[in-house]
């Protein structure tokens, strides 16, 4: 049986259960080679003759010997070492640690998703108190701006002089623009490659002698009317009521959107647009269309139709440029204001028309009041445009309204009458209406649908739940419900 192999090269039984089962240690000869050295490790007692001996004892228990040795690697892989343990051990070690691997990534996965929803909360929160202060900025300064205007006539009625300082103050839009961009741009640039880089609102040559006249003037025309206009309306109205008024820019602006630049009609702006112009006759009619009223309405309405002008030219000729851009083109209206505006307020000084006969007279901290707090709306307005949305500064122009009203109601002990009262009404109700988005109608639309859809998925809940109460019910009264087919 040792000596004989068989057909596939396996010499015993014992070489084929290894082969079989996988024993890690075998290979061909493994059986007779370790029955050699069982032979070998026998010993004999002193003055025996065992070799004799054994060799007949050998030759008749050689199938118990024989089944003996192939039954040893059984054995021994039973009771092997922890180096040697069976494969159904290294199984169970395998799936445990699999376990606790799967586990400890289960964990570490719900550990990365509670810091992503922390991050994005503390993001949306700090977005919202972003969002929050820029309403608030606008539209304290838009206050302070009328109020300092109406502190400041008590001692100089300079309505055009007033217009021309403070719009000198532009000039340093782009100089804070800059300082912005060295305090925060990782790639920092020269103020000479910065202001060519703006420069290119102008076009694809930049800022030349023949687009600055182009250009420049009917636009700071238009910026010099609108304020001039705003500070005479401030004579003869209250700093609510031109507020107010002065929100009908945004019903002209659609207006002359439609007409010259053929933007979407849509009839919310356009009953908004009615609202607006029946809060102003309102507003002229609340003194009975005579005296400084009509004519503070007229400066009123005038500064806002003169404003929505200028929105609809500067879309059209500039279209939408970023805050670099904005700031170079607002600082260039300063540069402008400075060097071809300034004849004007000489000229109402040795006509006497805006006259003041002691230099030291002039009230340089209001002026200086009035001028910061307008180059602060300005940036505010540039700067919300394009870090925040277009809708937040118009959010901040309106509130101005009732931060006027509070301002003239507490300090100036002024008495609203219900007709102005409701025009004031009706204005803000028609400038909100204009902040309604192009698609508003099919956003309402789609609203009321998931609400219906909704609702039909509650009641349908609702009905199988009743349904699953009504069967456990008549099963504990003993009762079965058939259903009908």
């Amino acid at each position: 049986m040792d000596g004989k192999a068989a057909p596939n090269g396996v010499a015993t039984i014992e070489d084929r259960i290894l082969r079989i089962t996988g024993y890690y240690g075998y290979y061909p000869g493994y059986s007779s080679q370790k029955s050699a050295s069982r032979s070998s490790v026998i010993q004999c007692k002193p003055g025996g003759n065992c070799p004799s001996r054994l060799r007949g004892m050998t030759r008749q228990l050689s199938p118990l010997s024989v089944a003996e040795d192939s039954a040893a690697p059984i054995l021994e892989l039973q009771n092997r070492s922890p180096s040697g343990i069976c494969r159904h051990s290294r199984v169970e070690r395998q799936s445990r640690s699999g376990e606790g691997t799967q586990t400890h990534t289960e964990s570490s996965s719900q550990e990365a998703e509670g810091q992503t929803r922390c991050q994005s909360c503390t993001s949306t929160f700090l977005k919202l108190i972003w969002r929050f202060l820029i309403i608030l900025s606008v539209s304290s300064s838009w206050v302070g701006t009328t109020q300092f205007v109406k502190i400041t006539y008590e001692t100089f009625d300079c309505p055009f002089f007033m217009t021309w300082f403070s719009t000198n103050w532009n000039i340093m839009v782009f100089p804070i623009y800059y300082s912005g961009h060295l305090a925060t741009a990782q790639e920092k640039q020269s103020p000479i490659r910065k202001f060519r880089e703006c420069s290119r609102i102008f076009g694809e040559d930049g800022l030349t002698l023949k687009l600055f006249l182009k250009r420049t003037a009917p636009f700071s025309i238009l910026w010099t009317l609108t304020n001039y206009l705003y500070l005479l309306a401030l004579k003869k109205l209250t700093a609510t009521d031109v507020s107010a008024l002065f929100c009908c820019n945004k019903a002209f602006v659609f207006l002359l959107s439609w007409i010259v630049l053929k933007d979407r009609f849509m009839g919310a702006r356009i009953v908004a647009a009615i609202m607006a112009i029946t809060g102003i006759v309102m507003m002229a009619y609340a003194d009975g269309f005579q005296g400084d009223s009509i004519i503070g309405v007229a400066y009123a309405v005038g500064s806002a139709s003169t404003s929505a002008l200028y929105k609809v030219l500067f879309k059209m000729f500039l279209g939408s440029p970023n805050f670099g851009e904005a700031a170079h083109f607002v600082s260039t209206l300063g540069f402008f204001n400075l060097i071809f505006i300034s004849v004007t307020p000489i000229i109402l000084y040795f006509t006497k028309v805006e006259y003041w006969s002691p230099f030291s007279a002039v009230p340089w901290g209001y002026l200086c009041g009035v001028a910061g707090l307008w180059l602060a709306f300005n940036i505010l307005v540039n700067v919300g445009v394009v870090l925040t949305y277009p809708i937040l500064i118009s959010i901040g122009t309106v509130l101005s309204v009732p931060g006027n009203a509070a301002v003239d109601l507490l300090k100036h002990k002024m008495i609203f009458s219900v007709v102005r009262l409701g025009a004031t009404i009706i204005i803000c109700i028609g400038f909100l209406l204009m902040l309604l988005p192009e698609e508003w109608d099919e956003i309402t639309l789609r609203f009321i649908n998931s609400l219906k859809e909704k609702k039909s998925e509650d009641h349908a809940d609702d009905i199988t739940d009743s349904s699953i109460h009504t069967r456990s019910r008549s099963r504990a009264n003993g009762t079965v419900s058939i259903p009908l087919a």
